[in-house]
């Protein structure tokens, strides 16, 4: 079976064509960028690899480019749309109406879009590529994994939050968690990587992605405890262009006093502040290379992006009650060494000791970065949603 996973995030898509069962990646690539001056394409076969820099506008433009490569009478590794048999998509954000991978119907497509207020900077990325890969892919079964699956798991404790009690059990307002694909595929990795190795047999660790989009999870045996993005994806860390944690009360001060609309509160929270806010870009690469060549903004909002990370850490190690590993990953936390340093800079009392020559290698593999007398391990395990995606579409579309 031919699956085609779509990636569609807030600024760029990942895809990959996957022949399930095998987990045979036939071809890969990702646009990022998306929106900025120039956009960044990669599209890679066994036998062949192009990359471009070119303007991709919006989302439609990019996955219509992605077909077009796919179909390339030179490259392309598909003849016809029709060897398609599904197409995967990641939803960041299923509500209280998905808590299972489902096949995408109209009423489907409906209940993601009245979820657009929860995640705007995702949902609406994701029904769009959807539409888009459903008249492109007009033969194949769509369909949808959800985000926010993985963290089901988390507790009352944690995911309730301290509100009148009807706003959970009419309105549904609690602590759901993102980047769950993510988390789930990088948790069991890790916990195959440590007991593997006969260092635990019950774990405690905590997985960090960083992207555009960061997040945190406190996982113990395989289960998600407790997660840094709540209601929906715009707390817990400082992201591109999310504000990540405030104080509840900026907000009313901004509307009462400022004369701010909630409106402009809201598009100043999700899509003007994070490190766009702090430095004037979102883009990890250019603030470190800003920051290197003594940009004073962006070397404090790289000290400030790693200190809340520092403190979720020390949260999760107490809700753990110990830690065996922490795990970085997604673009920024695999690539980003400066970052990585960063976090774990003065952590030995979490048992956390950073090797700074390993943590300069690049591998695609999962790999330790922790001196040998570290207490905790440090890992860097590259995130495979597309893989993930892939394996709960085929058992969807099979069982």
């Amino acid at each position: 079976m031919k699956v085609i996973i779509i990636n569609s995030g807030s600024s760029s898509i990942k895809y990959q064509l996957i022949d399930m069962p095998a987990n045979e990646v036939i071809c890969s690539g990702m646009i990022d960028r998306i929106g900025l001056e120039f956009s960044n394409l990669t599209f890679s076969t066994n036998e062949a690899k192009i990359e471009e820099a070119l303007t991709i506008p919006d989302h439609k433009t990019g996955l219509e480019k992605i077909a077009n490569l796919l179909m390339d009478e030179k490259i392309g590794v598909i003849k016809s749309t029709d060897e398609i048999e599904a197409v995967g998509h990641r939803v960041v954000h299923g509500g209280s109406s998905f808590s299972n991978t489902v096949i995408i119907t109209e009423e489907v497509k409906e209940k993601i879009k009245q979820l657009f207020e929860l995640a705007p900077l995702h949902n609406p990325a994701n029904l769009e590529g959807i539409i888009v890969a459903s008249t492109i892919f007009d033969k194949a079964k769509q369909v949808a994994v959800f985000d926010t699956a993985f963290h089901q798991t988390i507790p009352a404790i944690a995911h309730k939050y301290a509100l009148p009690n009807y706003l959970l059990t009419e309105n549904k307002i609690r602590l759901y968690g993102f980047h769950g694909t993510s988390h789930k595929y990088v948790s069991e990795n890790a916990i195959h990587f440590l007991t593997q190795n006969s260092i635990v047999i019950e774990s405690k660790i905590i997985t960090i992605h960083l992207g555009n989009g960061c997040s945190m999870t406190a996982i113990k045996n395989g289960k998600s405890v407790d997660h840094t993005l709540g209601f929906g994806p715009m707390n817990g860390l400082i992201m591109g262009t999310r504000s990540g944690d405030v104080d509840q009360s900026i907000i009313f001060y901004l509307v009462n006093t400022l004369g701010y609309s909630l409106e402009a509160v809201n598009t100043m929270l999700q899509k003007q502040s994070g490190m766009l806010g702090l430095t004037g870009y979102s883009d990890l690469r250019d603030i470190e290379e800003k920051a290197e060549n003594g940009n004073v903004d962006c070397q404090l909002a790289l000290a400030m992006n790693a200190y809340r990370i520092k403190k979720y850490i020390g949260s999760y190690t107490a809700v753990l009650n110990g830690l065996d590993a922490i795990i970085f990953t997604a673009g920024i936390g695999e690539n980003s060494s400066y970052m990585r340093k960063l976090v774990c800079t003065d952590m030995n009392y979490f048992g956390i000791e950073l090797d700074e020559q390993k943590n300069e290698l690049r591998s695609k593999e999962v790999r330790e970065i922790n001196t040998i007398d570290s207490k905790t391990k440090i890992l860097v395990i590259p995130t495979n949603e597309e893989i993930e995606i892939a394996n709960q579409v085929f058992e969807l579309l099979t069982n």
